[in-house]
C-alpha cells in the first residue's frame, strides 16, 4: 500500500498542468468522485489492524498534497495573462446579432393575411409540372401563340412534357380538379422563366394568384376585391385603374394599377409621372377553363388574378433591383429587421 502511495505522489507532483483543460482533468483523476485516491481508501480494510492508522495517515496526506497543488496551480492559472482567465467580467458581452425575415417573406405574409380576412385560403403545388396543368388545361393548346410569352424551362419535352412550372396557375388548376365550387383560394409559389437576369427580370420570382368560383360572380365583384387588396396593402386612400389586357385563361382581362403612393398621383421618376403603378393582371375565367376541370361553365362563374411579390415589394420598399433578393447580402437584408 505504502508503495502505492508514493507512486500517486510522484504522479501528482510530475503533473504538467498548463491550461484550464489540464487543470480540469488532474481534479477528475485526483479528487473528483471516482478518484484514484478514494479506491485506495476503499482498500483500507484489507490493511493489517497494526498498521491501519498509519496507511490512513499517509491516505490524508495524499489527498492534501493533491488539493494543495491543485489550489497552487489554479491560483497560477487565474494570475497569469491566459485570455482563459484575464476577462474583465464586468464589460458588456459581444453583440448578438438580431435576425431578420426576408422581405419578399413579409411582403408574402402580408398578401396571405389580407385575402385571409375576407375568406381565401391557401393551396400549394409542385414546382415540377406537367403540360396539362401548366399550359393545357388553362386554354393553352399546342399551337397557340400565347404558349411564345414565356420561356420555359422544360425538364422534359414530348410525348409526357414537364417543366418548372411559369406560373401558379398551375395550383388553381389542381384546386378546380378536386373541389366543388364555390372555390375561394390564393396560390402563392416560387416560378420559373428562362429569361436573363438584371434589374429588371430573374429567372426565378415569386407569385400570389387568386381564383373566386361561384354562382353569380361577376367583373364587380372583382374590381371590389382588388380594390380592397391595394387599400389594405398601400393605405387606405389607394385607388385602382383597370386596362383591357389579353390573357389565354381570363376573359375579359385586364392590367391593374394602383395610384402611386410616392408622389400621391401627382407624378414622380417612379411612376413615369403618369401617377400609377402597374400592380397585377386579372379577368374573369374563361369559359373553357372551367369545362377542363368539369366545372359547369353555365352555372358557375369566376375571377382570378395574378401579382408578382417581387412587384409588390418593390413599391413597398422601393428597392428597384430585383436581383437584391435572391443575392442574400447580409447589409441589405438587414434593412428589414424591424420588420419581424
Amino acid at each position: 500500500m505504502k508503495e502505492k502511495i508514493e507512486e500517486i505522489v510522484k504522479e501528482i507532483v510530475g503533473e504538467s498542468i498548463k491550461n484550464i483543460e489540464e487543470l480540469e482533468r488532474f481534479r477528475i483523476k485526483y479528487l473528483g468522485s471516482k478518484n484514484k485516491i478514494k479506491d485506495l481508501f476503499s482498500e483500507l480494510k484489507n490493511v493489517p489492524n497494526e498498521s491501519r492508522k498509519e496507511i490512513g495517515q499517509l491516505l490524508n496526506g495524499l489527498k492534501n498534497k493533491a488539493q494543495e497543488r491543485f489550489d497552487v496551480i489554479k491560483n497560477e492559472l487565474e494570475n497569469s495573462t491566459s485570455e482563459e482567465f484575464n476577462i474583465d467580467t464586468s464589460r458588456p458581452g459581444d453583440p448578438i446579432e438580431i435576425g431578420s425575415r426576408h422581405p419578399l417573406s413579409l411582403v408574402r405574409s402580408e398578401i396571405i393575411e389580407i385575402f385571409d380576412r375576407i375568406g381565401f385560403t391557401v393551396s400549394e403545388g409542385p414546382e415540377i409540372e406537367d403540360d396539362w396543368h401548366n399550359f393545357s388545361a388553362l386554354n393553352f393548346p399546342p399551337e397557340h401563340p400565347a404558349r411564345d410569352m414565356q420561356d420555359t424551362f422544360f425538364i422534359e419535352k414530348g410525348e409526357n412534357e414537364m417543366a418548372l412550372r411559369t406560373h401558379t396557375s398551375s395550383v388553381q388548376v389542381r384546386v378546380m380538379e378536386n373541389e366543388k365550387p364555390p372555390v375561394r383560394t390564393i396560390s402563392p409559389g416560387r416560378v420559373y422563366r428562362n429569361e436573363a437576369i438584371s434589374a429588371r427580370a430573374h429567372c426565378f420570382f415569386h407569385q400570389v394568384e387568386g381564383l373566386y368560383i361561384d354562382k353569380d360572380v361577376s367583373f364587380a365583384d372583382l374590381k371590389q376585391t382588388l380594390l380592397y387588396f391595394a387599400q389594405e396593402m398601400f393605405g387606405e386612400n389607394a385607388q385602382i385603374r383597370l386596362r383591357p389586357s389579353y390573357f389565354p385563361f381570363t376573359e375579359p382581362s385586364a392590367e391593374v394599377d394602383v395610384s402611386c403612393t410616392i408622389c400621391n398621383s401627382k407624378g414622380c421618376n417612379v411612376c413615369k409621372y403618369t401617377g400609377w403603378l402597374e400592380i397585377l393582371g386579372c379577368g374573369m375565367v374563361d369559359p373553357n377553363v372551367l369545362e377542363a376541370s368539369n366545372i359547369d361553365s353555365k352555372v358557375y362563374s369566376g375571377f382570378a388574378f395574378g401579382m408578382g411579390v417581387e412587384r409588390i415589394a418593390q413599391l413597398k420598399y422601393r428597392v428597384n433591383d430585383l436581383r437584391l433578393y435572391s443575392e442574400n447580402d447580409v447589409r441589405f437584408l438587414k434593412q428589414f429587421t424591424s420588420g419581424i
